[in-house]
């Protein structure tokens, strides 16, 4: 059974919504899931999980939040090499550029996506949620 964490900051509940989406899928894959909110996940965690899945949504000017979110994953990164790791959030302006700019920051920090990142406009509906199961699915 592999061991994965789904790490995730939530203002409105929306990115919550979809990190309990992403455990789901991989509960049902056999995977055993520790759902962590940013605040209390660090590099030391990192190493107890085979992979990790991290939510975050958009803010302010489409950038990670900045007060849990960017400090976590900028402690984690360098530990995050070997590892299957995926992206998710949600968003409620723009266009997602704060996701394609997460992902080319992991690939150029060497970390491996299992995916492209899954986004949400707001709530994410059944599609958003149906694809937050895969993506939990595929990092089981």
């Amino acid at each position: 059974m592999s061991k994965m964490a789904v790490v995730y900051w939530s203002g409105t509940g929306n990115t919550q919504a979809m990190a309990e989406a992403v455990a789901a899928g991989a509960k049902e894959k056999g995977a055993d899931v520790s759902l962590i909110e940013a605040g209390s996940f660090n590099a030391e965690l990192a190493s107890d999980y085979e992979s990790i899945a991290f939510g975050c949504p958009a803010m302010g000017d489409e950038v990670l939040e900045e007060s849990e979110f960017e400090p976590m994953f900028t402690d984690v990164e360098s530990s995050l090499a070997g590892k299957k790791i995926g992206l998710f959030g949600s968003y409620g302006w723009g266009d997602g550029q704060w996701m394609r700019d997460w992902e080319e920051r992991c690939r150029n920090a060497g970390i491996v996506l299992v995916s492209d990142g899954v986004t949400a406009n707001d709530a994410p509906d059944d599609d958003a949620l149906a694809a937050c199961k895969e993506l939990g699915a595929s990092l089981a």
